[in-house]
């Protein structure tokens, strides 16, 4: 099945893109300040746009392709998946949460290499005593996102 892109814009935040085999989501850049401009159409904007808006949207309804090179990473965009809106777990605790309790280093890599923003939602795991990071987004951008959850 061909791949489809969409970028679609979510106002005070950017551009973001949506890589769609048929319904199943492949990819999902967050919306950032870029040149792309909005092109094609799918129900997922509106629902995007709405979350960006600060609407309670989810997204755990949403198919997404969950194949990873391993089933620890697997487990853990299963169990991220799980975790609702406007809560916040460690990476310890998503470790755990993906049947290997200790493994909070793999859980952080896993969360480093998430190719699917909201869909498999990275940014609701946070460090033990902090935010923790959020790649070449930073840690403001994370806050933004809790913020608008309700979880900071």
């Amino acid at each position: 099945m061909a791949v489809t892109r969409v970028a679609y814009e979510a106002d005070g935040w950017g551009i973001g893109e949506l890589w769609l085999e048929g319904d199943v989501v492949v990819w999902h850049e967050l919306p950032a300040p870029r040149a792309t401009k909005p092109e094609g159409r799918h129900a997922l904007v509106a629902r995007l746009q709405r979350y960006f808006a600060g609407d309670p949207e989810t997204f755990d309804d949403v198919a997404v392709d969950l194949e990873y090179e391993t089933p620890f990473l697997e487990a853990c965009a299963r169990a991220l998946r799980s975790i609702p809106r406007g809560e916040v777990v460690t990476y310890g605790e998503l470790a755990a949460l993906a049947g290997a309790p200790g493994a909070a280093r793999a859980a952080g890599t896993f969360c480093a290499r998430n190719r699917l923003g909201l869909f498999v939602p990275c940014h609701r795991v946070v460090a033990a005593g902090s935010l923790g990071s959020y790649g070449s987004f930073g840690v403001g951008y994370k806050r933004r996102l809790l913020e608008l959850e309700g979880a900071v």
